[in-house]
């Protein structure tokens, strides 16, 4: 049986995979439809979050300043330690000098004073605490300079394009940064919207638990605290009961993240998910504070009124053509075979998706008895539009191995049956 780890990498690499192969095929459609949002930024993205299709890009692929948004690696690598098990949410977090004297949003982790993890987790992502990234950052890998490496190594990893880059944990740039810039990395942290996106996606799809912080829309650090953090993100959907925000609030909006720095600009990769559709949102280098979420409001829209989630090929379907396989030594020779996980794709409401499916059994060498329910004897090859996918072909039923005496009566028989078949040919 898969681990509960595996098979989150499995849905995540198969998320990046279908990331890939989607995009042509949505943007083809898009040119065709010549939709523009009349978006006021550097560079946004749309996304799908469970299978990664893209419904709306612009300029997705160039490297900008994110300023905060770069937290979200942060995030997604505190989570990794705790999934790890080399940290709990009461693991004290000490605060250096470095932490301290982080400028910027935050500053609420006081030198020589320890926190535990879950309000330095908080601290991070509602008030996004410059402090508090610096603090996980030494925690983990020593020095921040080093955990800027291993976000390096992690962004390879999660199949991020090269021009995403991080020299630090919170997206302060070189010069913010002053003393406590990295001699051994060069540069300044880009990342791209598509990057934004995917990263965005690794850490719904593999630590969802995160939204249910980033969902918060204010909090105190401190029992004691004159008044609580507002989260940053003014969208989430708790605001719509806040005066003052009310007028940002969007139902289904419990994420993510938000940046601002002078060279960045305003930046937002925010996260909603309405009737089952999940969609992720990124905006790079809007105007202002207003406008980066106001630019959102209008990718966001133009996804849920536009888009829908629709059952392709239910799981455990039965196909018309091949409704069993062959299994040459099994006790039952002939087993029922059905698809084994469904497909869901995000389409246009108005257009009808009627994929090609082509099954594939393995060849006989391979389909060999015992077999268990729900193991894979082959692909459905699934063709819709430009894209091809594979999904796989199962038994339905637990396939006992015959004993010798039976495969030797089937072999007598097959004898018997070729050789008269051959005397009948004589007389043709």
């Amino acid at each position: 049986m898969l681990t509960k780890r595996f098979s989150r990498w499995a849905m995540l690499v198969t998320c990046i995979i279908l990331a890939q192969t989607f995009s042509p095929f949505m943007q083809a459609a898009q040119a065709a439809e010549q939709v523009d949002l009349g978006l006021n930024v550097r560079a946004a993205v749309l996304m799908d979050a469970e299978t990664g299709q893209i419904l709306y890009a612009e300029n997705e692929d160039q490297p900008y300043q994110p300023a905060s948004m770069t937290k979200m690696m942060t995030e997604y690598l505190v989570m990794e330690e705790i999934e790890a098990g080399r940290m709990t949410w009461d693991t004290m977090i000490y605060t250096t000098k470095a932490a301290a004297d982080a400028i910027g949003s935050g500053q609420q982790m006081a030198e020589g004073e320890s926190y535990d993890a879950r309000k330095v987790f908080e601290l991070l992502s509602i008030y996004s605490g410059n402090d508090a990234a610096v603090a996980f950052a030494e925690h983990i890998a020593g020095t921040e300079e080093q955990f800027a490496k291993l976000m390096n190594d992690t962004a390879k990893k999660l199949g991020l394009s090269s021009g995403t880059h991080f020299i630090n944990s919170t997206g302060l740039s070189r010069r913010d940064m002053g003393e406590y810039a990295p001699a051994s990395i060069e540069g300044e942290t880009l990342l791209t919207a598509l990057d934004a996106a995917k990263l965005a996606q690794a850490i719904i799809l593999e630590h969802p638990e995160v939204l249910e912080i980033t969902k918060i829309p204010s909090l105190k650090f401190n029992e004691n605290d004159p008044k609580p953090m507002v989260n940053w993100n003014w969208m989430v959907e708790a605001n719509k009961d806040n005066p003052n925000l009310r007028k940002y609030a969007y139902e289904g909006l419990d994420g993510l993240k938000t940046g601002h720095t002078s060279d960045a600009g305003y930046c937002f990769t925010g996260t909603a998910e309405r009737d089952g559709m999940r969609l992720i949102s990124v905006v790079m280098g809007a105007e202002s504070e207003h406008a980066r979420f106001m630019e959102t409001r209008k990718l966001l829209d133009y996804g849920f009124n536009t888009f829908e989630k629709r059952t392709i090929l239910a799981a455990k379907t039965e196909l018309p053509d091949v409704k069993t396989v062959h299994i040459r030594n099994g006790l039952k020779q002939d087993v029922p075979v059905v698809v084994g996980e469904g497909i869901q794709l995000v389409v246009p409401k108005t257009e009808e998706a009627t994929p090609q499916l082509e099954a594939k059994v393995y060849p006989p060498e391979q389909l060999s008895a015992p077999l268990k329910a729900e193991d894979q004897v082959g692909t459905v090859e699934v063709t819709y539009g430009d894209l091809k996918m594979e999904v796989p072909l199962i038994v339905t039923e637990d396939v006992e191995k015959a004993g010798w005496f039976r495969m030797m009566m089937r072999g007598i028989g097959g004898f018997f049956s070729g050789l008269f078949g051959g005397i009948v040919g004589l007389f043709k």
